[in-house]
């Protein structure tokens, strides 16, 4: 079965980046010239996703603004004949069928994916995290999608990490299958790095079969006090089983200012009109620097 619809989470608070996000959803900052959440749903979109429900909460409704129709600006774009920068507001209004759904408390991403119970109903679907960007040449949940048709069982995307720093993520026990793909035989969020599994954390994108929301409703609060996404993975790969991607590309933590600033440099040198001479700027930087 293809994987067609997929959820966002996107309720966080954003606490990690304050004072940025005291008044603007973290989602909304900008990379370049747009906002961290288009940067996710193009990755969807790009995997053949048609159906994408975003998980928001209280004063993230310029989300919904962002992809709905705007007739003013299009109206005023047309006249000026700026016509590439009205078929692109157009575009982002096109990509997906975009849903949304308030999170009424932030009770962990295990409570937020349960909120997509209605949306998903009995199909697979995609979970995208908010505060992750991958930059990569093949959209990362893709890679996802493909091992879920071949194996038919949930993927989780993985990395290595550093051990100092497993303890923000959570860590799977894995076997080796084909290149980049492994059995998952355990994981645990948020071990300290004593207690790690493996090197490969859980990274932002996963493919899920509808059964896990029967998990998630017997799941407890975990690490935090809040029902994680991680627990019930675990319960399903001991169940039916999963599989675990090593995804292509460079995966980015929109929670992390060091890594919102890495992120911008690097798609700043791959856009297409400034990236010459965005390199030419890093360049003269950089011997000044010296």
């Amino acid at each position: 079965m293809r994987v067609k619809k997929a959820v966002i989470p996107a309720a966080g608070l954003g606490t990690r980046v304050l004072p940025a996000t005291k008044a603007v959803p973290k989602e909304m900052l900008h990379l370049v010239d747009k906002p961290v959440i288009q940067y996710i749903v193009e990755e969807a979109v790009a995997a053949g996703i048609t159906d994408i429900l975003i998980i928001t909460s209280r004063g993230k409704a310029t989300l919904e603004d962002h992809f709905d129709r705007s007739p003013e600006l299009e109206a005023r774009l047309a006249a000026s004949g700026k016509t590439d920068a009205l078929k692109e507001m157009r575009r982002i209004s096109e990509m997906a069928n975009i849903h949304y759904v308030r999170q009424g408390e932030t009770k962990g991403l295990g409570h937020a994916v349960l909120c997509a119970r209605s949306f998903v109903g009995n199909e697979p679907f995609a979970v995208l995290y908010g505060d992750g960007v991958i930059v990569s040449e093949r959209p990362a949940i893709g890679e996802l999608c493909a091992a879920f048709a071949t194996y038919q069982k949930g993927v989780v995307g993985v990395q290595p990490v550093e051990l100092s720093a497993i303890s923000r993520y959570g860590s799977v026990s894995a076997r080796p299958l084909a290149d980049r793909i492994f059995a998952v035989d355990d994981m645990i969020e948020k071990p300290r790095p004593e207690e790690a599994l493996s090197p490969y954390a859980v990274l932002d994108r996963c493919v899920l079969p509808p059964s896990i929301f029967d998990i998630l409703d017997r799941t407890p609060p975990g690490v935090g006090g809040e029902i994680q996404l991680t627990d019930a993975m675990r319960v399903l790969c001991h169940t039916e089983g999963m599989i675990a991607v090593h995804y292509e590309g460079d995966r980015y933590d929109m929670g992390n200012k060091l890594e919102m600033l890495k992120a911008s440099v690097e798609l700043g040198l791959r856009h297409p009109e400034l990236g010459a001479e965005f390199a030419l700027y890093l360049k003269n930087m950089a011997k000044k620097a010296r």
